[in-house]
């Protein structure tokens, strides 16, 4: 949790809103937090949901199947604004969650939403976007002016359209 408020500035930058989910306690809630703040230099800067009793990790099956319920909720939802789940990863209670690799993925999502364009594999904000099948080679100089490359006919390669 401690992460995640030192990336709070990032989340801002990209219109999301942090929330976390807790199996603890609202009273455990303040020990650990102010344990979190000192121990990590940052202030956890976000709501945080008690679920003691487990309902809401348990009704989205946010525990590691190889995990004690105990343990902590290493689950990651990414909810688009259409309250639709764009992206889902459980981490197993022993693997810290990548949050490079969170930003990366909300920055593809938000891309892509956006445009016609797909990311491909290892994909970082300012590479070049694959062009979405559905448009005809003929129509991408008007939707994306900054051109193309054609790899092959299914594979168009063009710069990231929402960078200058």
């Amino acid at each position: 949790m401690g992460t995640v408020a030192k990336y709070k500035a990032e989340f801002d930058k990209r219109n999301i809103k942090v929330v976390a989910l807790s199996v603890d306690g609202l009273e455990s809630h303040k020990g650990w937090i102010k344990d979190i703040n000192e121990t990590q230099h940052t202030t956890v800067n976000f709501p945080i949901i008690a679920d003691e009793d487990h309902k809401v990790s348990e009704l989205y099956d946010m525990i590691h199947p190889n995990a004690n319920d105990k343990l902590t909720v290493r689950s990651v939802f990414v909810i688009g604004p259409d309250k639709k789940v764009k992206l889902m990863i459980v981490y197993p209670a022993s693997t810290g969650r990548n949050f490079d690799e969170l930003l990366r993925v909300i920055d593809s999502l938000q891309l892509t939403a956006y445009y016609k364009v797909a990311t491909p594999a290892n994909w970082k904000n300012g590479d070049d976007c694959v062009v979405v099948p559905s448009i005809a080679t003929s129509d991408i100089p008007s939707v994306f002016p900054k051109g193309f490359k054609e790899v092959k006919p299914y594979l168009r390669m063009t710069p990231q359209p929402n960078l200058n």
